[in-house]
């Protein structure tokens, strides 16, 4: 049934934005991270996304018989930021180098922000887009008993 197709493509669109609110929490919980686990700088993190399709759907819209795919979103991986790190003269910083310059993670905390409210209006409309396609269906499934 159609509905539960959209509802499954909405629900994939919310899974991949929690994701990216996931991956943007981490990257300003390590802002000012010098050194991770490897001893290297933290790198600012990005979701990468990808396109999902399913099994074909088929049906009469008006007068012509139609076949789509049943689309969605997945989560291709996550990947490092290659921009370069920001470089701070602190020469009393245990992290240091040579010259008293430390290298800061490539995270912008605005940017960060603005990526947080856009991932969090697209959860947002998506769970909408449920909300709205299950009232649909409640009334379709009332109009066909004769309510």
């Amino acid at each position: 049934m159609r509905v539960f197709s959209s509802m499954t493509t909405s629900g994939s669109g919310m899974t991949a934005e929690r994701l990216r609110m996931d991956v943007i929490a981490g990257n300003l919980a390590n802002a000012n991270t010098t050194r991770g686990l490897d001893g290297h700088t933290y790198r600012r993190r990005l979701p990468v996304f990808s396109e999902r399709t399913s099994s074909p759907l088929a049906g009469w819209m008006g007068h012509q018989f139609v076949r789509t795919q049943s689309a969605g979103v997945q989560v291709a991986g996550i990947v490092e930021d290659p921009s370069p790190l920001r470089r701070e003269y602190q020469p009393d910083h245990p992290d240091a180098d040579d010259e008293g310059y430390v290298e800061f993670p490539n995270v912008d905390v605005v940017r960060e922000m603005v990526d947080l409210m856009t991932a969090s209006r697209a959860y947002e409309a998506n769970a909408t887009v449920i909300d709205v396609t299950k009232q649909m269906a409640t009334r379709a499934l009332e109009l066909g008993r004769g309510v």
